[in-house]
């Protein structure tokens, strides 16, 4: 409860000091700034519009377990039996992170690919995870395969987005101390 107190008295002294409170706002934006640039930066490196996702949910122990963080990459290179892949459904909002258990050529030469989660007892096909009348996924579903992993950092992700208000908190607290840090 001071150390709350003790930030309070130290935004209203700010506010009193219009160009200190300048250069705070311009931090913030500056970190905010550098976190987009990294972010764009991941994208166009890996190649993937959402180079790191979280594991949802326990379809793919015990390879992956909920929450664990998975690096994706986009690279040409055909994509292998086996390999495990990040793909999104259309119509549907959550990317899946699931095991190419068969790939195949349709008629007209594209490659599709059949998945399944490693914990799931039936393949994507059978479990109806595709989209109505889909019987295969192509390389256009595909936001990457996983290229490495960092288990359980992913559950704040989760906790923050089960609870809207807590990632406001955050938000707000974490700008409320780059404004209100010292410099010098």
């Amino acid at each position: 409860m001071h150390y709350v107190k003790r930030e309070l008295q130290s935004l209203r002294g700010l506010l009193r000091q219009p160009r200190q409170l300048a250069f705070q706002v311009l931090n913030l934006a500056m970190i905010a700034m550098s976190a987009l640039m990294l972010w764009r930066g991941l994208i166009v490196f890996t190649g993937s519009e959402s180079p790191i996702v979280v594991v949802l949910s326990g379809s793919m122990e015990p390879a992956f377990y909920k929450g664990d963080i998975l690096f994706l990459n986009n690279d040409p290179p055909p994509i292998e039996v086996g390999e495990i892949v990040v793909f999104k459904i259309e119509g549907k909002d959550v990317p899946i992170v699931h095991r190419i258990v068969e790939s195949n050529f349709l008629a007209n030469g594209t490659e599709a690919y059949l998945t399944k989660g490693d914990n799931n007892p039936m393949d994507d096909r059978q479990g109806m995870l595709y989209a109505e009348g889909q019987v295969w996924l192509q390389r256009r579903h595909m936001l990457g395969r996983a290229v490495g992993a960092l288990p359980f950092v992913g559950h704040v992700t989760i906790l923050l987005n089960e609870y809207p208000a807590a990632k406001v908190i955050l938000v707000g607290l974490m700008g409320l101390l780059v404004i209100s840090s010292k410099e010098g």
